[in-house]
This record gives structure tokens, C-alpha cells and sequence, in this order.
């Protein structure tokens, strides 16, 4: 993941610049609020335009299914994250015709689960997603915003921690 600090001018440009040297099958781009604070995500979704409304999107590679998205588009200072209705709706959708086996990898920026909402480590309807990720064996969220490590592990039997190494 990364960021154009504040949209200050060229930030896109370096990015861009920087993102030619990624030798990769595929790169998928995530927002973070810096991103998008300015203007809303329109310099960022002109550059870096996702599949699906606002910059959502998802593919498969090798039995793994990807799902990245947006959080960060109705953030505020000092405020939390969140998906919204129609992003919601897209992932409901997105996750229905896969198996239950099937690995799932999340991508956001803003973490989805709530580490610390006073900071803005927390997206409000995060708990909508999970549930719909509840059925599948295998999820891995991945997200920046906080530059630190934690590890949530949530299993069947409700059990979960984190912890910073």
C-alpha cells in the first residue's frame, strides 16, 4: 500500500513514477484517507480506477479469491472508516457464488475490525462484512493505516487476541 501523503502536488505523479518499477501479475490499488481527503477520490479513481463504484473490486488467482475495498471515502479527522450500503450490497453479492473453501484476502486501508476508534482505527460497519465472510474457512484481512502489526485470529469457537510483536 501506498500513499500520497495529503495530496500535496506531484504526490500521484511519484506514486505513478514509483509503481513502474512493481513487476507483478497483478496490483491491486487500495485508498487510504490521504487519498481521498481532498477531493473525494477523484484524482485517485482517475488514476487508479477500481472494477466496481468507488474503487471496490475483486478477482481470483490460483483458487484464492481477493476482495479489496474502500473505506476510507466518508472518513473524516478524527473519525472511523466505513464500506457503505452499496459497497455492502456489492460484496454480498461478490462472495455468494464461492464455495465455503474457498481463501478469501481482504484488502483496506482503515482496519476492518476496531482497534482503536478514538484514533480512527475502526470502520463503522466492518461487522456487516465479517458476517458475510463468516461462512468461508480461510480469511486473511490485510489493511495500513496504523503502521503497526496486530493479529486477530477469530475462530469458530469465538476465540480471539491481538497483539503487537
Amino acid at each position: 500500500m501506498t500513499s500520497t501523503h495529503a495530496q500535496k502536488p506531484g504526490a500521484f505523479d511519484t506514486v505513478t513514477e514509483n509503481l513502474k518499477s512493481v513487476r507483478a501479475e497483478r496490483v491491486f490499488y487500495a485508498p487510504g484517507e490521504n487519498d481521498v481527503f481532498l477531493d473525494g477520490g477523484k484524482e485517485y479513481l482517475g488514476r487508479f480506477p477500481g472494477v466496481n463504484g468507488h474503487g471496490w473490486q475483486s478477482f481470483d488467482y490460483k483458487g484464492v479469491h481477493f476482495v479489496g475495498l474502500v473505506n476510507v471515502l466518508t472518513y473524516k479527522a478524527g473519525g472511523i472508516g466505513a464500506l457503505g450500503a452499496e459497497q455492502l450490497e456489492w460484496l454480498e453479492d461478490d462472495v455468494a457464488k464461492l464455495g465455503s473453501s474457498t481463501p478469501i484476502v481482504v484488502f483496506t486501508h482503515v482496519p476492518r475490525w476496531t482497534v482503536y476508534p478514538e484514533w480512527g482505527w475502526a470502520t463503522a460497519d466492518a461487522g456487516q462484512a465479517l458476517g458475510y465472510l463468516r461462512r468461508f474457512g480461510s480469511v486473511t484481512v490485510l489493511n495500513g493505516h496504523i503502521q503497526q502489526v496486530l493479529h486477530a485470529d477469530s475462530g469458530r469457537t469465538g476465540a480471539s487476541h491481538a497483539r503487537r510483536p
